[in-house]
Parts: C-alpha cells; structure tokens; sequence
C-alpha cells in the first residue's frame, strides 16, 4: 500500500509541474528534434524501394515558390511573367496539404512509470516525425494557428522555434480555422476534452470536406487505472481535486467511462468518414508514425480517384 500510495505521489508531482511546461519543453525540444530525426530516418529507409505515389497528371494551379523547396519545381515559363517564382501544382499535391495539431496543454505532461515518454514527448516526436516523411515526400505541412503550410526541408526546426516563442495558452484542441476541402488534418491528443469541444472542433474543421484522423495519445495509467488506497487526483487544467478513499473501486466505472468517451467519439468521426485510433505512451512511437503515414497514402489516393471522377478543375 505505502509503494502504490507513493507512486502514485509521483504521478501527482508530474502533473503539478505542467506550470513549468515552457521551461521543460525548451531543456528537452533538443532531443525531441532529435529522436523524431532518428524514427523518421528508419521509416524512410523501410520504405526505400516501394512504390511511392508521384504528382498527379492534371494541372491543379499555380502557387508561390517557397524556400527551401528544390529549384526544379519552378515552373520557369509562368514565373517569367512576372517578379514572382511560381511552382505548376498538381492535382494530387494540391490536395495535400496537411495540418498536423499536436496538443501541448498541461495534461499532457503526465508520465507514469510504464511510459517511455510524457504524451507532450510522444506527440511532438510523432509530429515532428511525420512533418518530415511528407515535406520528404512533395507535401507542405503546417500547424493550425503556429506556422503556415511549408515545404522546407528545416520544417522540423521551423516547428519547434515556433513552439518555443508560443505564448499563448495551450489548448487541448486546435484553434478554428478553415482547411481546403482537399486538406488532411492530423490531431494528436489525449481527447479527454468533454464531448461538446470535441465536436465542435470536428463540425468545424470537417465543414469545408477536409479529410481527419484522431489520434488518442494516452499513459498506460490512464488505460488501466492502477491505483488503490487513498489516492489524490488532481486534474492539471482547472478541474481541481479528486480524493479517493479507496481508489480501486473506481477502476470499473473508471474503464467503462474511458470506453464510452471513447465510442462517441468514433462515432462522430465515422459519421464524417474521419479516423479515429488510440496510441499508449508504452508502446513504439515508430508505430504510429507507420500507421499515420501509411494511412495517409492510402487516403491520398482516394482523394485523387475522387477528384478525377467529379471532374474537378482549378
């Protein structure tokens, strides 16, 4: 009892050091960059020799060159016209470009000792990650509210500069904005928002036919409940203080109500065409990434066939 009582003493003191989540993230982005560096570079290397999906044949528009992006995407008979640098996009790039919103709020600084990582880590790592197999990949990638649509090879350090001059409140969920209707939004969060937010944030992103996929990023703690005895809950973002007197008769309802969350919202996303999956902090972050990539091309292909068989034009 005196072991369970402190440990879970120590999972209290983490989450009470969320008010220190800039410092924290500053001392640690450094070796965030480079872990996602590491797990991106292994995908890619998996992926070597497949077929990867090259730009669309029809014509989409022309958009401004950006920095960083290689000089043979110029097209040069258009760009001549004027001051400007202009790049012929592609049906199938135009219809990715990708926001990815990976929740920094207080609660996810919460780290029990089954994790290899805090959420906050697990979820800027899969990111940065991910950021840099599609930039890799012809796509822009962008943060809702942080940094716009980009395709330059430093996104990874683009993002994280960004986060580190942030000074605004962190939230659980993204800000509301309007993707293209040819857009793919990722959102990594633990999700244990209430219901409301969630779909809000879903009715407003999905409006313009924008594609989704959830990602549920949650401590191996919060899936069992491992608690018993006296335990003090405190929830990191204003919710105040919970005392158990005898913690492990909570753990069933507790389950059954993670479950419920849970299905509504795969509920919401089903109706959208939107994906909803979970991901433990005790699991392989390269995992993920595999999974959000690879569902990622074969979204992207759907989005083509769709596009060509509307005759959709610019």
């Amino acid at each position: 009892m005196a072991a369970e009582t402190k440990h879970a003493s120590e999972e209290i003191t983490a989450i009470r050091r969320a008010d220190g989540e800039s410092r924290t993230l500053a001392a640690s982005l450094p070796r965030l960059v480079l872990e996602a560096r590491r797990i991106a570079a292994n995908v890619i290397h998996g992926l070597h020799g497949r077929r990867r999906a090259g730009s669309g044949e029809s014509f989409w528009q022309y958009r401004r060159f950006v920095s960083g992006e290689p000089a043979q995407n110029v097209d040069w008979r258009r760009s001549a016209r004027d001051d400007h640098l202009y790049v012929r996009e592609q049906e199938w790039e135009a219809a990715h470009t990708v926001w990815l919103w990976p929740d920094r709020s207080p609660s996810m600084v919460f780290a029990s000792k089954q994790a290899r990582d805090s959420k906050l880590e697990r979820g800027l790592i899969v990111t940065f990650a991910l950021a840099e197999l599609l930039v890799a990949g012809g796509e822009r990638v962008g943060i809702p509210g942080l940094i716009s649509p980009t395709a330059s090879r430093s996104v990874i350090d683009k993002m994280a500069q960004a986060m580190l001059h942030d000074d605004a409140t962190r939230t659980s969920l993204p800000p509301s904005f309007i993707p293209s209707a040819l857009a793919e939004i990722v959102v990594l969060s633990d999700f244990w928002s209430p219901m409301n937010e969630i779909r809000t944030m879903l009715a407003g992103l999905s409006a313009s036919g924008a594609h989704g996929t959830l990602i549920q990023i949650v401590d191996p703690a919060e899936e069992t409940f491992p608690y018993a005895g006296r335990v003090e809950f405190v929830e990191p973002e204003g919710g105040g203080v919970i005392t158990a007197g005898r913690a492990e008769s909570w753990a069933s309802d507790y389950v059954a109500r993670v479950a419920l969350h849970r299905d509504e919202i795969r509920s919401e996303t089903s109706k959208l065409d939107w994906l909803f999956s979970t991901h433990t902090t005790s699991r392989s972050a390269a995992e993920l990434l595999l999974f959000l990539h690879s569902g990622m091309m074969v979204s992207k292909g759907a989005a083509r066939s769709s596009t060509v068989k509307a005759g959709r034009s610019a």
